[in-house]
């Protein structure tokens, strides 16, 4: 950023521009403010005088709210911001929070109402998977009973034979041959 003597000029213009916005006097010239030790990093100090006495400088005070009134025209002239331009002893603006299109709690309120009603669904999808199951497992013990049937004879369970397929007594099957029939 090259400063010199326009830059300078520009620089003391605007200070009287925002020195006659704020007093709503049109008595503070150019000329009125003075800078100095100014620097190669663009560093320097300034003070304004008071044209009517030429000699006096304006109040720190009025300095410090005039430039803090007029300081977004500032930071504009020289296509600076608030974090490239800095002021000593003057708190830079803060440009207001921002606003979200739709209200933080409008949007947690969302988010609960989603959690809740997955919450719900979970319980009645497990419910209705929990008792199908259940059924399930009812009628194949109901068809379990049904084809076994044991009979107690003396006390004792016996499996009732199912007369249309037989009943094959396993001790005879295997040993066949070796017995002689009767």
């Amino acid at each position: 950023y090259a400063w010199d003597a326009n830059e300078e000029y520009l620089f003391k213009a605007m200070v009287a521009f925002a020195m006659r916005r704020y007093s709503s006097k049109s008595t503070t010239q150019i000329s009125n403010v003075l800078l100095c030790n100014v620097t190669d990093r663009v560093s320097f100090w300034f003070v304004v005088t008071d044209s009517s006495k030429n000699v006096t400088t304006v109040p720190g005070s009025e300095v410090e709210a005039a430039i803090r009134m007029n300081r977004n025209r500032i930071n504009s002239a020289f296509l600076l911001s608030d974090k490239t331009l800095q002021f000593l002893k003057i708190t830079s603006t803060l440009s207001p929070p921002v606003e979200p299109s739709t209200p933080v709690w409008l949007i947690v309120f969302g988010v609960v109402l989603c959690l809740i009603v997955a919450g719900i669904v979970f319980l009645i999808v497990s419910g209705i998977q929990k008792h199908k199951k259940q059924n399930k497992e009812s009628t194949e013990r109901e068809n379990l009973e049904e084809k076994v049937e044991v009979t107690l004879e003396n006390g004792i369970p016996c499996e009732a034979l199912d007369l249309k397929a037989g009943h094959i007594n396993g001790v005879f099957a295997a040993d066949d041959e070796r017995f002689t029939s009767l």
